[in-house]
């Protein structure tokens, strides 16, 4: 969807190669970033307008934040990308420009889906795909089969899979990618002074593999696998990490990963747990530390949780009433650090990133 920076960002295409930008390089990110927020942004707005109101004035509790406060968030996420990138700790993102065919492309078949969208929202109709597949082979959880965010197919069909990025891109005005990031701080704190052909790395809910483009970028010799259970998205990812000889991916589910005792040094988890159920929540905590290796590492980036952020507390409540998210109301209320701790994982730290926040958990040596 997107074209690669000019010679002068791709010199920085692995984050070892230098721990500094140059002054062009500023210049590109900071372009390439306010044209990413412009196009995204407009679009947000856009499909505002041509969709009825996901929530009445009385479900709107007062006291929320300001549009000019969400963006000033927004931009403090952009300058702390910035920051990290010039840190060293992960590279420039080579696919930052907007290649006009390719969004424009994908721009009018989203407009088009948020029509069928839209319908659902006002129809309450979330579980086209538990109609449609609760007889499957293979099957697949009842929690699973949902339309989240009323969107068509749910995580069920090659059009949502080539879809879903862009949507999400949509909804935090050009900022999705900006929080994925954010885990790679983390990452490259542990992997300093580790051998990277030697560790392994597996990303669970791993979608279209966004998020382990980016840490195949910063940590080129890490062998990594995604997981996910989405055959039409493992399709996609496998389309977007060709080429990445130490990135391979597969469908599994979290709550019994394919993958042996203590075989893995650090798991992430992008935007995944609010998704789930509470049970199905500690089935795949408990899983991370079965496979995890003594003194391993959990990267969890998901939603804000209730205080984490107390202005942008009101968000929390509206969100599961303009998009489909039947589970986002627990996860939000619950206690991560008792969450993982019950599965013998101890938090490390907790970062909040725009409207997400990144959790490290260890396992003990």
């Amino acid at each position: 969807m997107m074209a690669r920076l000019p010679c002068a960002g791709q010199a920085r295409y692995s984050a070892t190669m230098r721990s500094h930008l140059s002054p062009i390089d500023r210049v590109a990110y900071t372009a390439s970033q306010a044209a990413r927020f412009g196009w995204f942004y407009s679009q947000y707005r856009r499909a505002q307008r041509r969709v009825t109101p996901a929530v009445r004035k009385d479900q709107v509790p007062k006291g929320g934040p300001s549009t000019a406060e969400l963006l000033s968030a927004l931009f403090a996420l952009f300058r702390q990308d910035m920051k990290n990138i010039e840190a060293g700790h992960y590279a420039m993102p080579p696919d930052m420009w907007p290649r006009p065919d390719r969004v424009l492309g994908v721009n009018r078949r989203f407009f088009r889906d948020l029509q069928a969208v839209d319908r659902r929202r006002q129809a309450g109709a979330g579980d086209e795909i538990f109609r449609k597949l609760r007889d499957s082979d293979p099957p697949y959880p009842r929690y699973f089969l949902q339309n989240f965010h009323f969107q068509s197919d749910g995580y069920l069909s090659a059009e949502s899979a080539d879809l879903y990025d862009y949507q999400v891109e949509i909804l935090f005005s050009g900022g999705a990618d900006a929080m994925r990031r954010q885990a790679l701080v983390p990452l490259a704190e542990f992997m300093n002074g580790r051998s990277a052909a030697t560790s392994r790395l597996v990303d669970i809910g791993c979608g279209t593999g966004r998020f382990l483009r980016f840490a195949s970028d910063a940590q080129p010799l890490l062998r990594m696998t995604g997981v996910d259970l989405s055959a039409p998205y493992i399709d996609r990812a496998r389309q977007s990490l060709h080429g990445r000889r130490a990135v391979s991916v597969m469908t599994g589910n979290a709550e019994q990963l394919p993958l042996s005792d203590a075989s893995v040094d650090v798991i992430s988890n992008i935007f995944l747990f609010h998704e789930l159920p509470a049970k199905a929540r500690a089935n795949v905590v408990a899983e991370m530390a079965r496979v995890l290796r003594p003194g391993g590492r959990v990267l969890h980036v998901d939603t804000i949780q209730r205080g984490d952020a107390p202005r942008f507390d009101p968000l929390l409540g509206v969100f599961p009433l303009a998009y489909h998210e039947p589970y986002f109301a627990d996860y939000v209320a619950s206690n991560l650090g008792q969450l993982y701790g019950d599965a013998g994982l101890s938090a490390r730290s907790h970062t909040n990133a725009f409207l997400s926040k990144v959790s490290v958990f260890a396992k003990p040596d």
